[in-house]
């Protein structure tokens, strides 16, 4: 199974990523990457808790953070 990357973000007004572009093109909400990165649908990203303890969060293999990424805009 061909399994997408995540490649460019989409941040808000306050600077937090909505949404991410993904290989093929789509593009998804930020919460959609998280559940498909569980379910292995996309490679390339960790998910870690949050810093609550309650949530999880999405992190680069191969960065530190997704600041360096594009900017889908």
């Amino acid at each position: 199974m061909f399994e997408e990357q995540l490649v460019a973000v989409h941040r808000n007004y306050f600077g937090d990523i909505i949404s991410f572009k993904t290989t093929s093109g789509r593009i998804i909400s930020y919460q959609k990457a998280l559940q498909e990165a569980e379910n292995g649908q996309i490679s390339g990203v960790n998910i870690q808790n949050g810093q609550d303890g309650n949530s999880s969060i999405l992190v680069p293999e191969t960065a530190l953070s997704f600041n360096d990424w594009p900017d889908m805009y």
